[in-house]
């Protein structure tokens, strides 16, 4: 096999063409982010070197992985040009039909992605496909179904994971976590969040020019990543970070 076709079902259609009207609007605005202004840069530093064939799906803005020499996929317009003009080989594509054959990286990164897709085992399937033996595999995803907001639906999020079931679908696609971390950027504030959702939808100028102004000092204050081996405690934890190897 070369290259996956799958066509999403109608509920996944109508998903993920709600995400491209919201990311398209929202990258649209935004400002290309540098990878090394993360708090996952030595992480992805440490990952990808040596690396020669790298992949990073739907990064958007936020890149993780280095530019130059990454292959990208994403379902927005205004980001792949963005990422082709900071020296990316990115191509326009859905995470349940990666236009590569298999076995093609040594590095994979998908930050944010399968809670925003209706069939999560598609990508992971997609993801363990195009993934070379012993690959490195960089993914993150919202937990606690019962923490679910508004803000969740604002963003497109489908689903949040209980961490047993997350584990089990990894282990399921022939991944296995080596480390963990929580992660995210997501304010705790509730009030902020929704702050922020009234201006993205009333006044998105002046949102994405607070957004512009202060995603670099955001990023700047992260605390950096305290990976653990395995899972980390996810009692009370937002969003996880999972470091995996593909079997």
């Amino acid at each position: 096999m070369k290259t996956s076709a799958a066509t999403p079902s109608r509920a996944g259609q109508d998903l993920l063409e709600r995400n491209r009207r919201f990311y398209d609007g929202l990258w649209r605005g935004a400002r290309l982010s540098d990878p090394q202004r993360f708090n996952t840069w030595p992480l992805v530093e440490r990952l990808t070197a040596g690396a020669m064939h790298r992949l990073e799906v739907a990064p958007g803005l936020r890149p993780r992985f280095p530019l130059h020499g990454t292959h990208c996929v994403d379902i927005s317009a205004p980001a792949l040009r963005r990422l082709q003009a900071g020296g990316a080989d990115a191509v326009q594509g859905h995470a349940t039909a990666l236009p590569f054959p298999d076995a093609s990286f040594d590095a994979v990164c998908a930050m944010d992605i399968i809670e925003h897709v209706v069939d999560d085992d598609g990508v992971l399937a997609e993801l363990a496909r195009v993934a070379r033996p012993g690959a490195a595999v960089l993914l993150s995803a919202p937990l606690h179904p019962d923490s679910w907001t508004a803000f969740d639906d604002f963003v497109g999020h489908y689903r949040r994971y209980q961490p047993e079931q997350l584990l089990a679908k990894l282990r399921a696609h022939g991944f296995t976590l080596e480390h963990s971390a929580i992660y995210g950027m997501q304010p705790k504030s509730s009030r902020l969040l929704d702050l922020g959702m009234w201006f993205l939808t009333h006044h998105r100028r002046l949102a994405m020019r607070w957004y512009n102004r202060t995603l670099p000092l955001i990023a700047r204050f992260q605390k950096p990543l305290a990976l653990v081996p395995g899972m980390v405690g996810t009692a009370q934890v937002d969003e996880v970070l999972l470091v995996c190897r593909r079997d």
